[in-house]
């Protein structure tokens, strides 16, 4: 009889909270696309193709013209739209996007042979930061991605 008692209870918990049988608050699962405003989505998009390495994605037909969408990897994407009229402007104490990088290293490089200009930090916590802007001046952040040893 207790055990009937405790199981209804948890059920009736359950049913009004939302908790256990259900969604509690938004239930998101995870991060699916950036949208970011751009003056001109064509030279943004060549810089995020070709200077930021990502890959693009099709565009609808009846957008081509005024979006561009890459992959980030594992579902999650930047799409640029086109039409943008304001200065932007990022700062590393306010708004900006952080990526994680195989090897901040080999990064800083490739930006330093690309003329790229960039600001590098160690943060609080010994991680190597390093710091650049777009073309319309959204900033980026990346940080390495922990590597992987044997047998972790």
């Amino acid at each position: 009889m207790k055990k009937r008692l405790v199981l209804f209870l948890l059920v009736c918990i359950g049913l009004t909270s939302g908790t256990l049988f259900g969604q509690d608050k938004l239930g998101i699962i995870r991060h699916n696309h950036l949208a970011i405003h751009v003056k001109d989505v064509a030279k943004s998009a060549i810089f995020y193709r070709d200077v930021m390495g990502l890959k693009p994605i099709p565009v609808p037909d009846n957008l081509k013209a005024i979006r561009a969408w890459f992959d980030l990897g594992d579902g999650q994407q930047i799409h640029l739209m086109d039409g943008r009229t304001e200065q932007i402007t990022h700062d590393k104490n306010g708004s900006h996007f952080a990526l994680f990088v195989a090897d901040i290293s080999k990064a800083e490089q490739y930006l330093k042979a690309q003329n790229i200009p960039f600001h590098k930090q160690v943060r609080f916590d010994g991680v190597v930061q390093v710091y650049f802007s777009d073309l319309d001046g959204y900033l980026f952040e990346l940080n390495e991605g922990k590597k992987l040893t044997p047998g972790s």
